[in-house]
């Protein structure tokens, strides 16, 4: 045996032992296993994936079943007490995964057993048996290649949408508008309750909201939503019942393969609402665990008041802007008002204050956000909007790394939640950048919601995956989204500021760079993004005169309007005004560079004081510096476009050791594409 296979052999064992070790505790799941190992859950499922071919959770429930058949062999115990001696709840969901590994139920292992004198008959024939099994295995797979040769084209065109289902808008069967948020709110509860399913992909709410009064058929969306199911349903509220008719559609055949009218007490809403989830699971045969199926369980309150209250709310915070979540909020207290317990009020309060702050240099709501945040943590830590409401608490105060684990355990309790995919891919490009896991969490949700309410949206969807490839250095990748984020929106000047760079990336034409920002900047002369981003480029260029002509345009504006933005430019803003020779100025920003640069978290920290240190002419620090951020992963191909262009380090550039470590930044960053490429293969989103 390799050391290779050693390892991994060792590594499993390791696995093994822990599992084992935990094996009645049904809570011991993926979390919990990569905290004792001490490794990521995105490290953990990529090395399980590669030695085993099998997620977290299922080599868990391997061991799990593993040790059922040596407990169930024993004769001591019944199918039941061995069913939670090995951490299953719920001893019929045990049976099911009994038999869906072994081939037979738990119930009949006794049966499974030979008597000793019987092998030793069946072992003369099976030598017999085995020639002949032989034969024919390799006649069977000879035809086998040639058939799969033959369809290999056909089948390789066909996308494969098993467990995969779309909830569309509910319709409001009342004369009465008002209703409306009540039946939205229904149909979104839900949508929730099935995204718990890890078995199951759902469509995201935005992507389905555009067919609200489409008349496209069931085939029809189903191509273009790329599942296999279909929930549709109406209903009205009148007065304290609810009258719900539920539909469950088979897209290929347009069947109803289930449909459900409900005659209910608005009391009953919430049972209700599960209800029919863990329908729809049924029939389509998704596999519930016993932890999801707690969390379909769980009420969001015994209080029908307070939930009418919140689905008011949730009407206008789901509008995704600064007047509805001013609107949303007083509802979501309301809710509390008559239910101080409810979770998830609490939570929306403060994601409604998070948003509210986001990009204001003087925070107004912190105190609000953590006072809200604690209330839902201590009711319930396990609701994915109070880990949500948890990370967005600390990183309103740039705590960014104790975001992380409430940010990856919010996507454990919600694996399709659209919304903690979309904010993990904005985390890992915005506040701990980490290129290989915003792309792929950028096609993950690209993959939920690229069908979104409308073409601006899909064009949004595109441009964030086309900026994750450029980053990870895909750049044909990048063209092609870029391209096709504005096929959907042509008029989507993100897009053209990021296509500008792509092109550069292909190019490296700084010219070209300048006049198609330049281009993009005269259709909208309040973007202080592309304005700073034209500084920028002249600065490069060394033209610093026109470079401060941007520069002074907008650091007037973010000093006037006291926005918290850019702080990572303000060393070559700073050098652009010592050359206009405004010394001042200069000193101030370069110094408030410096402490942005100690204080900086991300993996870019010591570049950034590396070319600090370069400009004060102090090539010690600044090489020790660089030699440090040579050792870190996932960092952006703009480093290796840009950083041998940067004025400040002109004096350090042609020193051999600066040559030296450059060369090694690049090698690990190609070394790590390849990675990167590869695991995306195997993930099916490359």
């Amino acid at each position: 045996m390799s050391d290779l296979q050693s390892t991994e052999n060792d590594f499993l064992s390791q696995l093994t032992e822990i599992i084992e070790d935990n094996i009645s505790n049904e809570q011991f799941g993926v979390s919990e296993l990569a905290s004792e190992i001490g490794m990521s859950r995105s490290n953990l499922l990529r090395k399980i994936k590669k030695q085993t071919n099998l997620s977290v959770s299922q080599f868990i429930r391997q061991v799990r079943l593993k040790n059922a058949m040596d407990l169930l062999k024993q004769d001591s115990f019944t199918v039941s007490e061995v069913s939670y001696k090995v951490g299953f709840g719920s001893t019929s969901y045990f049976i099911k995964c009994f038999r869906d590994f072994y081939g037979y139920p738990p119930g009949e292992v006794d049966t499974k057993k030979l008597p000793e004198n019987n092998l030793i008959q069946t072992e003369k024939t099976t030598k017999k048996r085995n020639v002949i099994l032989i034969t024919l295995a390799i006649l069977f797979f000879i035809v086998f290649i040639a058939l799969f040769n033959i369809f290999k084209q056909n089948a390789s065109t066909k996308i494969n949408v098993k467990k995969s289902i779309a909830v569309l808008p509910f319709k409001n069967d009342s004369n009465d508008s008002t209703n409306v948020y009540f039946i939205n709110g229904v149909m979104e509860s839900i949508l929730a309750n099935l995204q718990k399913i890890e078995d199951l992909k759902v469509i995201s709410r935005t992507s389905v909201e555009k067919y609200r009064n489409s008349s496209k058929t069931i085939p029809e969306l189903a191509k273009e939503l790329n599942v296999n199911y279909f929930v549709e349903g109406s209903g009205q509220k009148i007065g304290d019942k609810i009258l719900l008719n539920i539909q469950l559609i088979e897209a290929s055949s347009d069947n109803h393969l289930w449909a459900e009218q409900y005659n209910k007490q608005v009391t009953d809403i919430f049972k209700l609402q599960n209800e029919v989830a863990k329908n729809i699971a049924d029939r389509i045969e998704v596999i519930i665990t016993p932890e999801e199926e707690e969390r379909i369980d769980k009420l969001p309150t015994n209080n029908p008041v307070a939930y009418d209250y919140f689905l008011k709310g949730l009407d206008h915070f789901h509008k995704e802007t600064a007047e509805g979540l001013l609107k949303a909020i007083p509802y979501f207290k309301q809710a509390i008002a008559h239910d101080n317990k409810f979770t998830r009020a609490y939570a929306d309060i403060a994601i409604a204050y998070y948003y509210l702050d986001l990009f204001q240099s003087e925070k107004q709501h912190t105190a609000l956000i953590n006072e809200y945040t604690e209330k839902a943590m201590l009711l319930d830590p396990k609701q994915p909007e109070s880990l949500i409401a948890k990370a967005l608490s600390y990183m309103n105060i740039s705590e960014y790394k104790m975001a992380v684990p409430y940010l990856e355990k919010a996507l454990e309790f919600s694996p399709n939640s659209a919304f903690i995919i979309n904010l993990l891919s904005d985390f890992y490009t915005s506040y701990m950048p980490n290129t290989q896991k915003y792309l792929e969490y950028a096609l993950k949700g690209a993959q939920l919601d690229i069908a979104a309410n409308d073409s601006i949206t899909a064009s949004y969807i595109y441009l964030h995956i086309s900026n994750a490839f450029i980053q990870t250095g895909f750049v044909e990748e990048a063209i092609i989204n870029v391209n096709k984020s504005l096929d959907y929106n042509p008029k989507n000047l993100y897009s053209e500021y990021v296509k500008a760079y792509v092109l550069f990336a292909k190019n490296k034409d700084l010219q070209q760079t300048q006049k198609l920002l330049i281009k993009e900047f005269q259709k909208d002369t309040t973007r202080l993004d592309i304005m700073q981003e034209i500084g920028k480029i002249y600065y490069y260029m060394r033209d610093y005169k026109n470079s401060y002509k941007y520069y002074n345009k907008f650091i007037t504006i973010r000093e006037t309007q006291k926005l918290d933005i850019y702080k990572h430019e303000n060393s070559k803003i700073g050098y652009v005004y010592e050359q206009m020779g405004e010394k001042v100025k200069s000193q101030k920003l370069l110094n408030s560079y410096f402490e942005y640069a100690k204080n900086d978290e991300s993996i870019y920290k010591h570049l950034s004081l590396a070319v600090y240190y370069a400009y004060k002419n102090d090539q010690k620090k600044s090489i020790n510096h660089l030699k440090l951020f040579a050792k870190e992963d996932n960092f952006q191909y703009w480093v290796l476009l840009f950083f041998k262009l940067e004025p400040l380090v002109d004096n350090i550039k042609n020193v051999p050791e600066f040559k030296k470590i450059f060369n090694e930044i690049e090698t690990k960053f190609w070394k790590n594409h390849e990675e990167i490429k590869n695991s995306l293969k195997e993930k099916d989103l490359l």
